[in-house]
């Protein structure tokens, strides 16, 4: 599928590696705080009430939001500008090279979902959470890759990456049409006027970034306050920013290369910090037996497992796509455990899905367990699947 690795590719793969280290050990803390004397404080920190108004239009937020809100559309409109560049020149551009990532993350969305709802069919105050396990962590699950160094053939990292890619379009697209709240219409049509502005400044190619950012900014706060998620405001920013397909220095290129290091090393961690500070005391082993964070670990790993390994299975077997060169079926099921990685996506979602603490602390003590499992059994399932290192190929490396 790859024979080459492009810089652009392999800038990306080392960014999220490194930052998917950081994410690690950026939950570890959250929840070594979480579970010390340090605790209320934590808590207290995430309540902080952060305030921006400009005469009559405010928005008034507990810090915690701000992060989820406000912070993650950065991350959205990086995941954005990615996969309009895959679309356009990268492993999505072509059926051929779409063929197997796309049906591998079909139904490395589809089957863990189907587990989660079996599982919470007789609770329905869970069905909401339908979508957590659906999710993958990309920053996470090239940090566990990368511990493998250049063993790793590159068409399992752009299998991975490109798997990766389809199932965020699958969970914008859910978060747009099930995560959304009530909708102020004023807002949001002033949302589309800010995005024709940013289209049309695509259309004519505009080279400074800075129109853009203010535009992207303004759209933001005009979605956050319409009811629609306001980090799908990243996204269709993202969207319009031109792809210079001459040169690696157009609008996109730039963007997407300066925002790299901020999201993986300040975005994500912060983001995990904030998020994956579950209280463990008193917490009794059976209450991962309850419904909610049952059905999410189980739908990680079972889901995932099935789903990813078992639709590129029948794809190839059905001849819809071929499987990379250096690459076999023992590797094609460690990733697909690796992509059982939820972690920041599901915790996401978790956090639109549910309202109350405990149902939260519920998706925490899923997604934890889920991911955990998932990282520690892909990474020595991939690490058994490789062969042993080339000295060559580690010069070249």
């Amino acid at each position: 599928m790859v024979k080459a690795i492009t810089p652009l590719l392999r800038d990306f793969l080392q960014k999220e590696s490194a930052g998917g280290i950081v994410l690690i050990f950026a939950a570890a803390l959250a929840l070594a705080v979480a579970n010390s004397p340090l605790a209320a404080n934590y808590m207290s920190l995430l309540d902080v009430p952060v305030v921006f108004a400009i005469d009559s239009f405010v928005i008034d937020k507990p810090l915690l939001l701000w992060i989820n809100d406000g912070l993650m559309a950065v991350f959205f409109f990086l995941v954005g500008l990615e996969v309009k560049r895959e679309v356009l020149e990268g492993q999505l551009s072509s059926w051929s090279k779409a063929s197997l990532p796309l049906v591998a993350a079909l139904g490395g969305m589809a089957l863990p979902a189907f587990v989660f709802i079996g599982l919470n069919l007789g609770t329905p105050d869970n069905m909401q959470g339908w979508a957590i396990p659906a999710a993958t962590d990309i920053a996470f699950a090239l940090g566990i890759l990368s511990l493998l160094g250049p063993r790793v053939p590159v068409a399992l990292k752009a299998l991975l990456l490109a798997i990766a890619v389809i199932d965020d379009i699958g969970a914008i697209a859910i978060i747009a049409l099930f995560y959304s709240g009530e909708i102020d219409t004023g807002m949001l049509a002033a949302a589309a006027m800010v995005f024709i502005a940013m289209l049309a400044l695509g259309r004519a190619k505009v080279a400074s970034t800075i129109p853009y950012v203010l535009l992207a900014i303004l759209m933001w706060a005009f979605v956050l306050k319409s009811g629609v998620h306001a980090t799908l405001a990243g996204v269709a920013a993202a969207l319009t920013i031109p792809l210079d397909r001459s040169s690696d220095h157009g609008p996109l290129e730039r963007m997407e290369h300066a925002l790299h290091p901020w999201v993986a090393f300040l975005v994500i961690p912060v983001f995990g910090f904030a998020n994956a500070g579950v209280t463990l005391v008193g917490l009794e082993p059976s209450a991962l037996l309850d419904p909610l964070p049952l059905g999410i670990a189980l739908g990680l790993l079972i889901g995932k497992q099935l789903g990813i390994f078992g639709f590129a299975w029948l794809a190839v077997k059905m001849k819809l796509a071929s499987l990379p060169n250096d690459v076999n079926w023992r590797q094609i099921h460690a990733l697909s455990l690796l992509a059982a990685i939820g972690f920041t996506m599901s915790l996401f979602i978790g956090n639109l899905a549910f309202t109350t603490a405990d149902q939260i602390d519920a998706v925490k003590l899923g997604v934890l367990a889920g991911s955990t499992v998932a990282a520690l059994t892909g990474y020595f399932l991939l690490k058994s699947a490789l062969p042993a290192l080339n000295p060559a190929k580690e010069h070249h490396a």
